[in-house]
């Protein structure tokens, strides 16, 4: 990342899925633990639980003179219906990451889709941990935030009695984007649009 440059992440899917929570650790972590300059915001739809509903974090390394996100560099969709209303704001180089079991459609093969809500259910017993398994893969996939810092970030923001659940829900995240080749994905979202003209 170059001095001055923006890195940002779009968090998106409906109300009650934990998405602004998933933000606001991310930039606690930037921002509180490794000293980078970051902002976060977030906007609801009409309905506060299901509705759709996003937070955005800006990161630099220099001082953030917009708050909002101007192209998206990581756009996480945990419903079918925030993926499609926020895809387009994606920099041709930028990356989707996706809850498999509740996005099918994907608009770009420049994607990576993780069983999110299904870890949840299944390895940690709780689906309300969903999101924490997706910020382990968003903190993994960005490279924009240590590991660390976002491990403690999340034990100070959970529930007290809920840092061992939300811990191995976050790892499990990061254990799952381990798994993803990067590489292998298209160099640019406009490629797709491209080979369709």
């Amino acid at each position: 990342m170059k001095s001055d440059e923006r890195y940002e992440i779009r968090f998106s899917g409906s109300g009650g899925q934990g998405i602004i929570t998933a933000a606001v650790v991310i930039a606690d972590a930037v921002g509180s633990f490794d000293n980078r300059y970051v902002c976060q915001t977030q906007s609801y739809g009409p309905e506060a639980r299901g509705g759709k509903s996003k937070a955005e974090v800006v990161i630099s390394n220099s001082p953030i003179d917009y708050p909002k996100a101007l192209g998206v560099d990581l756009l996480l969709a945990m419903t079918q219906t925030a993926c499609d209303a926020y895809f387009f704001d994606i920099k041709p180089e930028g990356l989707l990451v996706v809850d498999s079991g509740l996005v099918p459609q994907l608009p770009t093969s420049r994607a990576v889709s993780i069983p999110f809500t299904r870890i949840a259910r299944e390895d940690i017993g709780r689906e309300l941990v969903a999101n924490m398994v997706a910020l382990g893969a968003v903190g993994y996939l960005c490279r924009q935030v240590s590991l660390e810092s976002l491990k403690q970030a999340l034990l100070s923001r959970v529930p007290k009695g809920t840092e061992q659940m939300n811990s191995e829900a976050l790892q499990a995240g990061i254990e799952e984007a381990k798994k993803i080749d990067l590489d292998s994905l298209p160099r640019s979202v406009l490629s797709d649009w491209d080979d369709e003209l």
